[in-house]
């Protein structure tokens, strides 16, 4: 496979949401021609203050011949949509929009003739495997060799976007130009009731609990920077990690209490514990209405050692991740101002 020469023009999916917001405002800095896939029930999301800039295209994922519009020859492709949820009512949405969304965009880019596509995954897409070193109490560290095992470990959403990386596999085996990468746990600036960012509501509102494991780490704007150069680059048929650290739970949530100036979460919740309490929330959800605090896939997780090395991209494009400490002190600028931007 070869790549032609770019057209400074991109088309992404998933442009108003926190990754593709991200992804948008790189390439608008870079000069390009941005589109992006929207639907005016959801309005411009993050790019409210700058949608004049790009050329919207009214669509779904799900709709194929809105698709076959947007996408046209020669041009480089951003697939950025995806539903993120851990509570089983959500299921069937995330296999339609992850699986069925992410095959009918490779679908179109493979009769558009797009110059490249890129994926943003998950580091969950590389599954939780069990346990089998006999050392729980160490971390397992899990690379891009690293196969999918099936596994109780394993969410749903887990399952879905590794259902929609064969569909780029697929995609790349049939003459697709693809590269994709796989980010942690993602922070930066965004909406804050959404996603990895409720973790810096969370403290701010000054919670007292924190659970115990470890959480791996991105900055979105190195998520949005590799993937454009990735992009730029002449690499496909490549999947990578985006991991800027590992640290426990407690620690992360200390550091945002220090850059919000808040009191840190102070009572470690055992996994055990978050077992037990699962069936209960489960039950005043199905009372209430509302959505669960902890799902069984939650409860499993709690607890879980798992690390992802995201060094290989070092290596690759010569690349350094920023430091926590820049990213918590932009957070803690924006939430101060109480409105998202990059």
């Amino acid at each position: 496979m070869t790549l032609s020469q770019s057209t400074k023009s991109v088309f992404i999916t998933g442009a108003t949401g926190f990754i593709g917001s991200h992804i948008a405002r790189w390439y608008l800095a870079e000069g390009y021609t941005v589109s992006a896939l929207y639907r005016p029930a959801s309005g411009y999301g993050l790019l409210a203050d700058v949608a004049e800039r790009i050329n919207w295209q009214e669509g779904d994922v799900l709709d194929i011949p809105s698709l076959e519009i947007a996408i046209t020859p020669n041009t480089d492709v951003i697939h950025a949509a995806a539903v993120v949820s851990f509570f089983p009512k959500d299921r069937n949405r995330m296999e339609r929009i992850n699986v069925e969304g992410t095959a009918n965009v490779v679908n179109v880019c493979l009769k558009a003739g797009v110059r490249k596509l890129g994926y943003v995954s998950s580091v969950a897409a590389i599954g939780r495997p069990v346990d089998k070193t006999g050392k729980p109490d160490k971390p397992m560290v899990l690379d891009e060799e690293q196969k999918w095992e099936e596994s109780p470990n394993n969410s749903g959403y887990a399952i879905t976007k590794y259902q929609a990386e064969l569909e780029v596999w697929r995609g790349v085996t049939e003459g697709l130009n693809a590269v994709m990468i796989s980010p942690s746990v993602v922070l930066g600036v965004g909406d804050w009731s959404r996603s990895s960012l409720q973790l810096i509501k969370y403290v701010y509102d000054e919670k007292p609990f924190y659970p115990a494991g470890l959480v791996n780490y991105v900055d979105v704007l190195d998520v949005a920077d590799v993937l454009a150069r990735l992009m730029q680059s002449d690499i496909t048929a490549e999947r990578y990690i985006l991991n800027g650290g590992t640290i426990p739970y407690r620690s992360l949530l200390e550091q945002i209490a220090g850059a919000l100036k808040k009191r840190p979460p102070g009572i470690r919740v055992a996994p055990a514990l978050t077992r037990l309490l699962w069936p209960f929330e489960a039950i005043r959800a199905w009372v209430t209405g509302k959505n669960p605090l902890i799902t069984r896939e939650t409860a499993r997780s709690s607890g879980a050692l798992y690390a992802y090395d995201g060094h290989r991209i070092e290596q690759v494009l010569d690349f350094q991740y920023r430091p926590l400490s820049d990213t918590l002190g932009r957070v803690s600028d924006a939430f101060g101002r109480g409105k998202p931007g990059s």
